[in-house]
């Protein structure tokens, strides 16, 4: 079973009167990436920040690489610990380079030189080193931004919106660095509204809201809403099934021509659902279940939340 980098337990953040995160509680595993999805306001960004030790949460527990997380410990957890926030900011003047030989001395690299070109070459953007920062594309802006988070190699990352406005070339080349940390047994903490990047990325997703709504697999979060449909093509006309489906508790059935499309509670009943019209005589061509999309669950939990 993989370690836990990352483990947040329970954790609440206020500002002033106002929630802003509430008992949240997940954690990552080394080699593992969880994606948070949420609408504007739900919390993702405030959660990075407490993941990241830039703030304490008002109540909870973190660990990062099985450090508790405390006032007295911040410092050293955030040195575990590569941060992409929305807005980056970069010295805009000083080279590229010097952007991210300036990040390996904060944090007291021993040979500096060498990881400053291990983080260039990871994020392809050895060939500019000398270019002044402020002149890059903003994709590759964004890259020199994920190598300064990642130039002290930290065991977990986290990056929030890290695609957000990217061309589709500079995301595809985003998506695979991630894939790459993956590989490299980090735990990696993605924030994105990107429904589509979330389910490639992603071993687990994370629904919020201020507070967590769900946290799964993407194919296990589409069987937990309740309903699916399945598409059953029979030998002949559909509609003399209708009604025998019909009677079924908990499903509904509309025929076309040799297609019924039945809605059913969950798509375990389906096997029983065709055994029954097996058994009534129906003669069946195909069975094609009709998984919900990412985007339907999402809006359903989100809704409900």
């Amino acid at each position: 079973m993989p370690a836990a980098l990352l483990v947040a337990e329970h954790l609440t953040r206020m500002f002033d009167t106002r929630v802003a995160v509430s008992d949240l509680s997940l954690s990552v595993n080394a080699g593992e990436v969880v994606t948070l999805l949420g609408p504007n306001g739900a919390g993702k960004t405030t959660t990075m920040r407490m993941l990241a030790g830039v703030i304490l949460p008002t109540s909870g527990r973190i660990a990062i690489n099985h450090i508790e997380v405390s006032a007295e410990t911040a410092n050293e957890a955030r040195r575990l610990v590569g941060l992409l926030t929305e807005a980056p900011g970069l010295w805009e003047r000083l080279t590229v380079r010097l952007n991210l030989l300036t990040y390996a001395r904060l944090h007291g690299l021993s040979e500096p030189q060498r990881q400053v070109d291990e983080a260039l070459a990871l994020v392809e953007l050895s060939d500019r080193a000398g270019e002044q920062a402020g002149k890059l594309s903003k994709g590759l802006k964004q890259r020199l931004a994920i190598a300064r988070a990642l130039i002290h190699r930290p065991p977990v990352v986290l990056l929030d919106e890290p695609t957000s406005g990217l061309d589709p070339a500079s995301a595809r080349h985003t998506r695979d660095l991630i894939h790459t940390l993956r590989a490299d047994q980090r735990a990696v903490l993605v924030s994105t509204h990107n429904l589509a990047e979330a389910e490639e990325l992603s071993d687990r997703i994370a629904v919020l809201k201020t507070r967590l709504l769900a946290i799964d697999a993407p194919a296990a979060l589409r069987r937990r809403i309740a309903g699916a449909t399945v598409t059953i093509e029979v030998e002949g006309d559909a509609a003399r099934w209708s009604n025998f489906v019909g009677a079924i508790d908990g499903t509904t059935a509309d025929a076309s021509g040799s297609r019924l499309t039945v809605t059913v509670s969950s798509l375990s009943a389906v096997p029983d659902l065709v055994s029954a019209l097996v058994s009534a005589g129906a003669r069946i061509q195909r069975v094609v279940p009709d998984q919900r999309t990412l985007e339907e669950v999402y809006l359903d939990l989100v809704g409900a939340g």
